[in-house]
């Protein structure tokens, strides 16, 4: 048993990173048995959702979308934020009933929330039907895990600075798009983020190991990747060898795959170079996730987000007058220990300048273990929701005017599947990652298609396949 602690999970040492295989573990034992996965949190965990679902089906299990025919549900979970946290517990309490049904279900948890001492307590005292947790470190040890287990509650979790594993199976959500980890971890310790804890200290890919993956997934028909990171404009800094994501991001370009994307960006690390690289190079993609957090000047450094108010507008700007057609969204936190209506102002200022096309935002989640979380936090829950319920306003009033300029507009559109909203139509992103529901020909699907766009809502366009259109 191993036990996460936070505390060595905040160590940044001298040790080198070391680049280690991937061991696959291969069995028939499971033949005819099924699995369930839920996920929670960001696109890292999706990813990391693949990678859980390759070594699922290499023991013999199926995939089901019903939780109560599966004789394994693994739960791979997020720590960004207490309502996550609540739903994977409240998730827990279905799967103690289930497992009295069916006592031979095998219970995983993995990914952040395993991270943190208090959640693992938590399983200990309460929770003593889970079979299986394990963290962010060592997925590639769930399948040894799963074949060794009696039943008995096995805890792996280690809170460690990390490692890189090559050559590590996926088996992909999509045969159209994928995601590509360039680094993992992060060094910022932004004061009010648990990520530096729960995914250890920020480690690159070698290049030539991500242009490999590239190249493959190229190869196989991929029309787009997204490189992935929790901070990837950071990349390259801790190789010997420092290499710039500029240069890694020109490099993956001439690989020649339609659409190359990127997230997450920090403020701190996006250079000029990068925004010339983004400018020039036709296949990446004019579309930016540039986390805000706060307007405030004052907050931003409380947050430890090494950049003021101006600075920020100052790459924004370069991004607009740099980037032809360039699509900016971001993250913003309401009601951070100390906010005040004058720097909530700030925060609204800085959305009036920007005229997002989108934002994800979200009311301060205190995290244990972080500078944060022992701030004074003195603003009333009324008050926070009130300022996010205004920003919110705001927001969706620019994204909407955004999407509304690209009416009567034709737009090239890559087509991933059928419609949720209609299953007549298709649906896919612009260039620019807007959500289009088209009329098009289900044969259309996993191609780049011109789309005139006939109709916007606040989070979504309509459109029709330009070659339906009658002129």
């Amino acid at each position: 048993m191993n036990l996460p602690n936070m505390l060595d999970a905040k160590v940044r040492g001298k040790s080198k990173v070391q680049y280690l295989e991937n061991e696959s573990f291969v069995s028939k034992e499971f033949q005819g048995k099924k699995y369930f996965i839920r996920t929670y949190g960001c696109q890292m965990n999706v990813h990391d959702s693949e990678e859980i679902v390759a070594v699922v089906e290499n023991l013999g299990f199926t995939g089901t979308s019903v939780m109560e025919e599966a004789d394994l549900v693994v739960l791979n979970t997020c720590a960004i934020r207490e309502n996550a946290h609540d739903k994977v517990f409240g998730y827990l309490g279905r799967l103690k009933h289930l497992k009295r049904e069916k006592p031979e279900l095998l219970v995983a948890i993995g990914g952040c929330m395993p991270q943190q001492s208090s959640v693992v307590d938590e399983i200990l005292k309460k929770h003593p039907y889970v079979d299986i947790v394990f963290g962010t470190h060592n997925i590639n040890e769930l399948g040894r895990m799963i074949l060794e287990s009696k039943h008995k509650q096995e805890i792996q979790v280690y809170s460690i600075e990390g490692n890189v594993y090559e050559n590590v199976l996926y088996h992909r959500d999509s045969k159209i798009t994928a995601w590509v980890n360039i680094m993992y971890g992060c060094d910022k310790f932004c004061t009010y983020c648990i990520v530096p804890f729960t995914r250890g200290k920020q480690r690159s890919r070698k290049m030539s190991q991500i242009l490999n993956e590239v190249r493959d997934l190229k190869s196989q028909g991929y029309q787009e990747i997204t490189l992935l990171g929790q901070n990837v404009n950071a990349y390259g800094k801790d190789l010997e060898e420092e290499i710039s994501f500029a240069t890694l991001l020109k490099e993956v370009s001439k690989i020649g795959i339609p659409r190359v994307r990127f997230v997450t960006s920090h403020p701190w690390d996006f250079t000029d170079e990068m925004i010339d690289v983004i400018a020039k190079c036709d296949n990446v993609m004019p579309y930016i996730h540039l986390p805000l957090q706060s307007g405030s000047s004052r907050i931003l450094k409380l947050m430890g987000r090494r950049y003021t108010k101006s600075e920020y507008l100052e790459l924004y700007r370069k991004m607009k007058e740099q980037i032809p057609g360039v699509a900016i969204t971001t993250d913003i936190i309401v009601g951070f220990p100390g906010e005040t209506e004058e720097d909530f102002q700030d925060t609204l200022d800085v959305v009036k300048s920007c005229e997002y096309d989108g934002a994800f935002t979200f009311i301060f989640s205190p995290r244990e273990g972080t500078p944060a979380s022992k701030m004074k936090d003195d603003t009333p829950s009324g008050v926070k929701e009130e300022r996010l319920h205004r920003l919110n306003e705001m927001v969706n009033s620019y994204s909407n005017q955004k999407n509304q300029e690209y009416v009567g507009k034709v737009v090239s559109v890559l087509i991933q599947g059928v419609s949720e909203k209609d299953p007549n139509k298709v649906y896919g992103y612009t260039e620019t990652m807007k959500l289009v529901n088209v009329v098009a020909a289900k044969d259309s699907i996993g191609k780049i298609i011109p789309v005139l766009i006939t109709e916007a809502k606040s989070f979504s366009l309509d459109g029709e396949m330009k070659e339906l259109v009658a002129i």
